[in-house]
């Protein structure tokens, strides 16, 4: 005969499980919303290197509440099963012990991924390089790092293993851009060309930290005479700025009359 009615033993023992998940996933919530609007608020407050900093934090102690909170609710199940919680506590000595020996890999994860956040060697946002892979963190956790690079592609790699990395964010970059000239003309016309340019796009460069600079003539090459132009820009920014300068410099030199050399072949035919 089946049974239509449940007792209230039983009942509670499925209903109070799925109630303990769900305040615990409220909790979470709450939590991860209440510091989502602070950094938010933030943003405008901040230097990009410290509202990235921020950030992380944040993404660092929601993995911590995370964990938390996963156990506490998994103990609330446990007790109402009638498993006895202080014996389970009292062993945690034991576990740990065990577990350390087991989990090694996953505590040299834990204790980096504070290191990492403490030192500020890389924060969310930054571009870095590790073996060959770089890439902009999008993600920084308790046990892995992700590194996601220009073509979309996700590298996850283990804090413990993210020991030697070039952060490309730390610093400002800096813009080069080297433009060959002809040698019919005047290295006085191409400085005046230059320096016309400069003051033109005072304020004008995006990204820029710096004024333009006329570093002068970097070298004499089989076509042309080789100008270098500098500016200090943003992290990873020199990409960007180099590819706006070459194309002010190209309208000015039109302007100018001033020729840019390029590679040219001369074929003679031999008399019949």
């Amino acid at each position: 005969m089946i049974k239509i009615f449940q007792t209230p033993i039983e009942l509670e023992k499925i209903i109070l499980p799925i109630v303990y998940v769900i305040i615990g996933i409220i909790i979470y919530k709450i939590l991860q919303n209440f510091l989502y609007k602070s950094r938010k608020n933030l943003k405008t407050k901040l230097k990009t290197s410290q509202y990235q900093r921020v950030k992380t934090t944040q993404i660092l102690i929601l993995n911590i509440i995370k964990y938390i909170i996963i156990f506490i609710v998994v103990l609330a199940i446990f007790s109402t099963f009638g498993i006895n919680i202080s014996s389970i506590l009292a062993g945690l000595g034991i576990t740990t012990a065990i577990l350390g020996l087991a989990l090694q890999d996953f505590a040299k994860d834990i204790i980096a991924g504070i290191s990492i956040i403490t030192e500020g060697q890389y924060e969310v946002g930054n571009t870095i390089e590790v073996d060959g892979f770089m890439g902009e963190v999008v993600y920084l956790g308790l046990k892995t790092t992700r590194i996601k690079n220009f073509k979309g592609a996700v590298k996850i790699i283990a804090n413990h293993n993210m020991d030697k990395i070039i952060n490309y964010s730390l610093n400002n970059s800096l813009a080069v851009v080297d433009v060959s000239t002809g040698y019919d003309h005047d290295p006085e016309q191409i400085e005046k060309s230059l320096n016309a340019l400069s003051e033109r796009l005072k304020g004008k460069i995006e990204y820029a930290t710096s004024e333009m600079k006329i570093l002068g003539i970097t070298d004499l090459g089989d076509s042309g005479v080789i100008y270098r132009v500098t500016v200090e820009v943003e992290p990873m920014q020199h990409f960007v700025v180099e590819r706006f300068l070459r194309k002010e410099i190209k309208k000015a030199f039109d302007k100018d009359k001033i020729k840019i050399p390029y590679t040219q072949i001369e074929v003679h035919h031999g008399n019949k």
